[in-house]
């Protein structure tokens, strides 16, 4: 016969006495009243996730003075709209023009006398044009007969290099006629990095090159690429560009001119995410490939909101900031119990890092105490039963 020093169980229940069954279904009956007296006072904590957004209005909680809340109403958007600032390139970038080419080392230049085959083609008129280039030194100089020794070039342009090959040659031949062609560019480069399906230099040619001829070029990689993020980089500053609003509202915008040594950096996406948790039908992280996610489009791809468990009241969008001693973090609050909520939804923007929180009804939060509260009182009956049985 086993003994019966352990007579309570380790459980919320430790003060229920085993060798007394028929007094447990009696002292269930009554923790099961306390319990839903307790819910419905609201002190009794349940099962899942929700906020309580009393607290937060109150300020009650160190923590909670860290965070606002903030209602999402027409007034709220008003403001938003008032405050936010047209989409604008810089100045800096939209008054640079380009400058007529200047040659530079690695440049192949194509230089031709007219009625002089000899001096134009010296490799033999059946050759490429390539093969008959005359490359640029990298200490800057080219060499071309019956001009006197090598001739320093780069940094001209090109008409003052023809001016200067059919000076010289005006002692050997009788009124030259001299064109120069730069056949290879090998001096000024545009480097380009990211999310690009090709990422090859691009030269900076006699023709001027933009903005919108170098990203064509490059190809941007649409599935992976943030294109709210470019990042142009020149002398030493940082333009961050986005190319989605740059062309939003069906305008286009003003094109910009690259430089030598300019750098294109297009982040990827993969860190630009925002996330929709909760009582939503489908829980997931989004992407963004663009800068204009409402939450309409969020709660939309995450399958709406759970027409059985969630609250109406309790959609929420958590915003943080980067330092909460300096800043409070946001938490916007969308009553979403009437048509007119997912209006105000559509002019809502998401932004990376937000995470959407659809918040459990009240009758959902009872139902998960129950369904965990229910196997538990099972398993007291059971011991007290088998207690029962072993003792007599």
């Amino acid at each position: 016969m086993p003994t019966h020093s352990a007579r309570f169980l380790c459980l919320p229940f430790a003060f229920l006495n085993i060798d007394e069954p028929h007094l447990i279904v009696k002292k269930l009956s009554s923790l099961t009243l306390i319990a839903l007296t307790a819910l419905l006072h609201g002190c009794m904590w349940a099962p899942g996730q929700h906020m309580s957004t009393s607290s937060l209005v109150r300020g009650d909680s160190a923590d909670n003075s860290h965070v606002e809340l903030i209602p999402i109403t027409p007034k709220l958007l008003a403001m938003n709209r008032a405050s936010a600032q047209a989409i604008a390139i810089p100045d800096a970038l939209l008054t640079y023009q380009p400058e007529p080419y200047r040659i530079g080392p690695g440049d192949s230049l194509y230089i031709t006398v007219w009625d002089h085959p000899e001096l134009t083609s010296p490799a033999g008129p059946q050759q490429a044009t390539i093969a008959n280039g005359r490359l640029v030194r990298s200490d800057g100089t080219l060499f071309y007969p019956y001009i006197g020794g090598p001739l320093r070039v780069a940094g001209m342009t090109i008409e003052e290099l023809r001016e200067a090959i059919t000076k010289k040659l005006a002692t050997y031949v009788a009124k030259p006629q001299v064109d120069v062609s730069v056949v290879g560019y090998g001096s000024q480069r545009v480097l380009l990095q990211g999310a690009f399906m090709k990422t090859d230099p691009q030269p900076i040619t006699a023709v001027p090159l933009t903005l919108t001829l170098a990203l064509g070029i490059a190809t941007i990689n649409t599935e992976q690429a943030n294109l709210s993020g470019l990042v142009l980089s020149r002398d030493g500053h940082d333009y961050h560009l986005d190319l989605d609003a740059l062309n939003s509202d069906r305008n286009v915008a003003r094109d910009i001119y690259l430089k030598p040594g300019d750098r294109l950096f297009l982040p990827y996406n993969d860190r630009q995410e925002a996330y929709v948790v909760g009582e939503v039908n489908h829980p997931l992280a989004i992407r963004f490939k663009t800068s204009d996610l409402t939450l309409n489009q969020a709660l939309g791809r995450a399958g709406g909101l759970n027409e059985t468990t969630s609250k109406g009241k309790a959609v929420y969008v958590i915003r943080g900031v980067e330092d909460l001693e300096q800043a409070p973090a946001k938490v916007f609050q969308l009553d979403a119990r009437s048509p007119v909520a997912f209006a105000l939804a559509s002019q809502f923007k998401v932004k990376p890092g937000d995470v959407v929180f659809v918040g459990p009804a009240g009758v959902t939060r009872w139902n998960r105490l129950l369904s965990q509260l229910l196997p538990v009182s099972g398993l007291i009956s059971s011991a007290a039963s088998a207690n029962y049985e072993l003792g007599h």
